[in-house]
């Protein structure tokens, strides 16, 4: 693995078949080629894998997988388990990413020397509107930091698996959190993640999104904070609302 510089790219796929061929898209205009894009169909029931069928078959760094629906986290616990490269990114299969997204995040890891590092996100709409300003992520950011707000973007992070360990969502959480509990037990592993200023992702959010989706996490994010890091009840409610303060001025514009 020293010698590898693969990016392994992992994409859970679900009913996506409106959106995947532009995810796809933007990973085949990378202009860093040293990639290997996992598709893990869960449980899909529309055309949605028909249509990863069709790349894999003129790209061979394309892979598809089939599983039963058993949600994102297992999805992307299957994507691990097939990944062969050095480097691991998490791209969900409505999103998409700018065409120097790993050459520059490549490059940024290996200035910082960081084992994780991210990048700032445009928030779009099915339209690709941009909807909010875009999320510029912080320089630098420990554990606590990760506890008070959690500015690693899934689509936008990538990790060196060489320097870590334990690389597994938590499919206990039922795609809740999982994978807020997955960077904490990561940053326990190394003393900062760094993030990139410059905006090189695309998140696709709806409008009933910011609000229905922050209401429905609050609970999980209270139980990683308690049962999982058992953090204990008062500090587990301090860090939930520093969480809820930083998310609503993260989307309030």
């Amino acid at each position: 693995m020293e010698n590898n510089n693969v990016v392994s790219i992992i994409t859970p796929l679900y009913n996506a078949e409106r959106f995947v061929a532009e995810t796809m898209e933007s990973v085949l205009a990378q202009t860093y080629p040293h990639w290997e894009m996992i598709v893990v169909n869960d449980g899909s029931t529309d055309q949605g894998p028909e249509i990863v069928r069709r790349y894999a078959a003129q790209d061979k760094r394309i892979r598809l997988y089939e599983q039963p629906n058993g949600g994102c986290a297992s999805a992307r616990n299957h994507g691990l388990r097939e990944a062969k490269g050095r480097y691991y990114c998490f791209l969900d299969s409505d999103d998409y990413w700018d065409p120097t997204f790993l050459e520059e995040q490549i490059r940024f890891m290996t200035e910082k020397k960081a084992a994780i590092v991210t990048a700032s996100v445009r928030r779009v709409d099915e339209n690709n509107k941009e909807v909010l300003q875009p999320q510029i992520v912080p320089a630098r950011m420990d554990y606590y930091d990760i506890l008070k707000s959690c500015n690693l973007p899934c689509l936008a992070t990538m990790i060196d698996a060489s320097r870590l360990h334990d690389i597994r969502f938590r499919e206990e959480l039922r795609n809740l959190r999982d994978d807020y509990a997955l960077w904490l037990s990561l940053m326990k592993q190394t003393d900062y993640a760094y993030g990139n200023q410059k905006v090189l992702a695309n998140y696709r959010i709806s409008s009933n999104q910011v609000t229905g989706n922050k209401r429905k996490m609050i609970i999980p994010q209270f139980l990683v904070n308690y049962k999982v890091e058992k953090l204990g009840l008062f500090r587990s409610l301090y860090y939930l609302g520093c969480w809820a303060w930083n998310g609503y001025q993260k989307y309030r514009k």
